[in-house]
């Protein structure tokens, strides 16, 4: 089993910025991709930026050059940096781990970003 817990969510208002972080714990592990979805009311869980094993990432359109995905394997974290946030960055962030040798994903809690003046 493995355990995800998230942090750095909050309210900030239009322009500012916040860092999400993921921390994966359990058993004897290996990570293959790690990565951002978020959902916001009444829309699907979207996908905001993944970062594969080998340090590649891929990002929404909606949030190019404004976030920046990066992980720290040796403590098997992931990080969201989020700048020049807007009120539609608002949502229910989630993180997630995909193992390398099973393929299984597992989800974190999730943590709210809201963005109001």
């Amino acid at each position: 089993q493995v355990q995800l817990v998230e942090s750095g969510g909050g309210l900030v208002q239009p322009g500012g910025s916040l860092r999400l972080s993921c921390a994966a714990s359990g058993s004897r592990f290996s990570i293959n991709a790690m990565g951002w979805y978020r959902q916001a009311p009444g829309k699907q869980r979207e996908l905001v930026a993944l970062i594969a094993s080998g340090g590649s990432t891929n990002y929404a359109d909606s949030v190019k050059d404004r976030f920046t995905i990066s992980r720290d394997n040796a403590k098997n974290t992931v990080y969201l940096q989020m700048n020049s946030l807007k009120p539609e960055d608002t949502a229910l962030y989630y993180c997630y781990v995909q193992l390398l040798t099973t393929m299984r994903i597992y989800w974190g809690q999730g943590t709210q970003v809201t963005v109001s003046s």
